[in-house]
């Protein structure tokens, strides 16, 4: 049946092979806490590049958009109507890319990457030792903080992925509609001048459209020299996409050989337009074909389902109708890995994913609560980094923020995981963590990385002003090997040490089969 996952089924996909070796499941080493010393990524890195960080007046003035798209109205829903209206005439009215001529293939998925720094670039590495094969990589999410300017495209995407030998597509996150999608209207779909609004015809003359229009913060001047010389960083042919492939639009449809595509634009604040609604309904019925939905915000995350957003509800009823063949939804946004296999009303399984750490700073899972949901419950979730791997990272930068490193807030990984059992009854993964019981000292620290597992009640901006840019670091992407009978989805670790960047763990791996019900 779709969405099944077939244990044990074969692939014919050519490509990169990894041996089955350690993960942050089985060993401290693996995890990268014992990392010999920063892979080779920091040799990538621009000359004289600044640090991001969210800490910055500058930083957060920059992203000022998303305060006043939920405090006085989004317009990112009538900005996309006329981004699309304007593409339709050029590229047709399905915005169905046809790649038809791809059998078997392989692809990569990487989420959330464009902070320009460290963690971006830890991902590179790994990342190209496992793109042998690979028919084109997908930018899932959030192309370039901290509000997709397109002059910053030089060093936060074609620096990076100079070397990934195939064409890259990618979706929009909220971070790249800070400018009005205008950086990544260019550089994805050529695109070089916004379309214009008429308020009237809209309806956006009340006073907070007003005041909203005074306040937003305008897309940059294009930079033709910027353009240049990131253009000229991806010029080999094998980077080059013929016309009738390109990109057409923020949201978009693939129809390969083995399944169709479909990826979706959930703007600034997860909403859709009725069009783009509208249009996900049509590619989603005209096709028989097994599906795969990418998409801005992930419609399973940190415990809960998508009936937290009356949008992504009515995306996922798209998702799960047996008659569209969804076998599942990868979405970025939040910064780390999660993998929900729910079972449907059916004898479907879907599998929701979260990957969105290519880069940005790391999202916690420690605070994730014990997975219990209507079609998957705990044991059948698989997170990375691990909770307890997430609770340690956090009380090193506590630790390294209070104390200047001297200890006294920081959990060892092990002891971590053990006060993960002690809040949610989960037995330790790794070995050497069963046999741990926690300090007193580890146990009062734990209480400062508030709230403790499983508790409610934690500042979502903790993960982005505790930023961190040494191993280990927690990212992660992943490759996907499509062929008629199933799709293989490996997410594969980017922790930033030199012994895993040829040789990146794999944290987790699913087989589903695309067998017809």
């Amino acid at each position: 049946m779709d969405g099944e996952i077939a244990a044990g089924a074969g692939s014919s996909i050519e490509g990169a092979e990894p041996r089955v070796g350690a993960s942050s499941r089985d060993s401290l080493a693996a995890a990268g806490w014992s990392c010999a010393r920063p892979g080779r990524y920091r040799e990538l890195l621009p000359p004289r590049a600044p640090r991001f960080s969210w800490l910055r007046p500058s930083v957060l003035l920059e992203s000022r958009n998303d305060l006043i798209a939920r405090g006085l109205g989004d317009p990112t829903d009538e900005l996309r109507r006329r981004w699309v209206e304007n593409q339709r005439g050029k590229v047709g009215d399905d915005l169905i890319v046809n790649r038809s001529e791809l059998g078997p293939f392989s692809f990569l998925v990487v989420g959330d990457p464009g902070e320009g720094d460290d963690s971006q670039y830890a991902t590179v590495p790994p990342l190209l030792a496992r793109a042998d094969g690979t028919a084109f990589m997908v930018v899932c999410s959030d192309v370039v903080y901290p509000a997709g300017d397109g002059n910053q495209y030089v060093d936060k995407f074609y620096r990076p992925y100079k070397d990934y030998p195939a064409p890259i597509y990618a979706l929009p996150g909220n971070h790249d509609w800070y400018d009005g999608l205008t950086g990544f209207m260019l550089h994805f779909c050529e695109v070089e001048s916004p379309p214009p609004v008429d308020y009237e015809a809209s309806g956006a003359t009340g006073w907070r459209d007003t005041l909203r229009r005074i306040l937003w913060r305008p897309p940059a001047r294009p930079d033709p020299e910027a353009l240049a010389r990131g253009l000229a960083m991806r010029a080999r042919p094998e980077h080059q996409l013929r016309p009738e492939h390109r990109q057409p639009g923020p949201y978009w449809a693939m129809d390969t050989g083995p399944l169709r595509i479909v990826s979706i634009d959930t703007g600034i604040t997860g909403s859709m337009d009725r069009d783009q609604l509208e249009w996900l309904r049509a590619v989603s019925a005209s096709s028989s074909k097994p599906k795969l939905l990418l998409t801005g915000r992930p419609l399973y995350v940190n415990g809960d389902g998508p009936v937290r957003s009356p949008h992504l509800s009515a995306v996922d009823r798209i998702v799960r109708a047996p008659e569209h063949r969804y076998v599942a939804a990868i979405g970025g946004d939040v910064h780390n890995y999660q993998r929900y296999p729910v079972r449907t009303d059916g004898e479907r399984t879907i599998q929701y994913i979260v990957s969105g750490a290519g880069g940005a700073y790391m999202s916690a899972t420690h605070k994730i609560p014990l997975i219990d949901l209507p079609g998957v419950k705990e044991e059948d979730f698989r997170c990375y980094p691990l909770r307890g791997d997430s609770l340690s990272a956090y009380s090193k930068v506590y630790d390294r923020l209070l104390t200047r490193g001297r200890g006294l807030f920081f959990i060892p990984p092990d002891e971590a995981a053990a006060i993960v059992r002690e809040h949610l009854g989960l037995e330790p993964r790794r070995d050497s963590a069963r046999r741990m019981a926690p300090s007193r000292r580890s146990s009062l620290a734990a209480r400062l990385v508030a709230p403790l597992p499983g508790q409610r009640g934690y500042n979502p901006w903790l993960s982005e002003l505790l930023d961190w840019n040494d191993p280990p670091l927690f990212k992660s992407f992943l490759r996907l090997d499509a062929s008629t009978s199933e799709v293989r989805i490996r997410c594969f670790a980017a922790t930033g040490c030199a012994e895993h960047e040829d040789d990146p763990p794999v944290e987790d791996e699913v087989r589903i089969s695309l067998s017809s019900p």
